[in-house]
């Protein structure tokens, strides 16, 4: 088997709540999303999704994924997408670093090998525990009643983990941390996210405001340094996101005791090869694991789902549900959320169809000659 056309569609992606914002006063209202397809030489195609958290969340926007997969594309024509590493190998020879550009193609060559073996891709990437997986909610950055209100919503949708986006005014985000907390019952989660949106000075009167709280603290600072120095001051259990993107530096921060949990977002670490490779580390080394994407619809969601049912359970922190919170479906067969949880497709590959008429016309497409 050979890729012998690769094709590139955008889409937009509007949300059901008009808008999403975090730390900094960061906002987006419409996701810029970018689908790959690689048809190959048997008649199957392969699809995979990229769709950056807007242009200032990390070192990615959606115009770098179209442009960078324009740089690779004649370099994966020809390969055999039956072998991810090899078709990863001739995109770092293409173009250095930009992981996020990357992972379109990869998690196409992840469904093609699914497609390929007759088998559905969480089988792949490890086997498939129980029936289904444990999903969170974020909850958009507003005033701590909006928010806690919000909660009780999704509560009652069947969520029972939820990652409140702080980062702001410290005594503000207190009182959201509060606010929630006072609705949370035996068994639910809650994560107080940062998105490296506090000074020091400001995580640590945080942490001190909800010291009697049974709270998750994720990503409080920029740097690496500075969230193991409020770890450090802290009795929180941690979590790292934005400062983890490769296995040395996740191996530090295992040394260093830096967290008790990482994100693991596909798209900011590379593809799924690249994910599990950090996944499986962290199984090896008992660290949990929230497994997710910067954002997407329907093909991303797939890609999560898989990632996440093919992790040992006691090591899957939460995973998330991207495809509900989003007013466009970009593809039949993707896995919707029942109660809080999800369950991967268990037809071959991804197991999802793109609705063409959705997708239009490409942006963009390269065949073999």
């Amino acid at each position: 088997m050979k890729i012998t056309r690769l094709r590139v569609y955008q889409v937009d992606l509007p949300l059901h709540e008009g808008s999403y914002q975090w730390s900094g006063g960061k906002s987006v209202s419409v996701f810029d999303s970018t689908v790959v397809a690689l048809e190959t030489d048997s008649g199957l195609v392969g699809h995979g999704e990229v769709c950056p958290l807007g242009p200032v969340y990390l070192p990615s926007y959606a115009a770098g994924v179209r442009a960078g997969i324009g740089e690779m594309a004649s370099h994966v024509l020809g390969l055999d997408p039956r072998q991810p590493a090899v078709v990863y190998r001739a995109m770092d020879r293409a173009i250095k670093g930009h992981p996020y550009a990357k992972s379109g193609i990869d998690m196409a060559c992840w469904d093609l090998l699914g497609q390929a073996s007759s088998q559905p891709l969480c089988h792949l990437l490890g086997g498939r525990f129980g029936e289904d997986h444990v999903l969170y909610r974020a909850i958009s950055q507003e005033a701590p009643e909006v928010m806690a209100r919000k909660v009780a919503g999704y509560r009652e949708e069947g969520y029972r983990r939820f990652q409140l986006k702080v980062g702001g005014d410290p005594e503000v985000d207190i009182d959201r941390i509060h606010a929630v907390a006072d609705l949370m019952q035996a068994g639910d989660v809650l994560v107080a996210d940062a998105n490296t949106g506090w000074l020091m000075k400001d995580a640590m009167r945080v942490v001190r405001g909800v010291k009697d709280l049974d709270v998750f603290i994720e990503q409080p600072c920029e740097t690496y340094e500075e969230c193991l120095s409020i770890r450090r001051k802290s009795d929180h259990p941690f979590v790292l996101d934005e400062s983890i993107y490769n296995i040395p530096e996740l191996i530090r921060a295992v040394n260093d005791q830096a967290m008790d949990a990482i994100n693991v977002k596909i798209s900011k670490l590379g593809g799924l090869t690249k994910a599990r490779e950090i996944r499986d580390v962290c199984v090896a080394m008992g660290i949990a694991m929230t497994i997710e994407d910067t954002w997407g619809g329907d093909i991303v969601t797939a890609a999560i789902s898989h990632l996440a049912h093919s992790t040992p359970p006691e090591l899957l922190f939460t995973s998330t549900d991207f495809n509900s919170y989003v007013t466009v479906s970009i593809a039949e067969g993707a896995p919707q959320r029942v109660q809080g949880r999800m369950a991967a497709s268990t037809a071959p590959g991804l197991g999802i169809q793109p609705r063409m008429e959705v997708l239009g016309d490409p942006v963009f497409e390269l065949a073999l000659d």
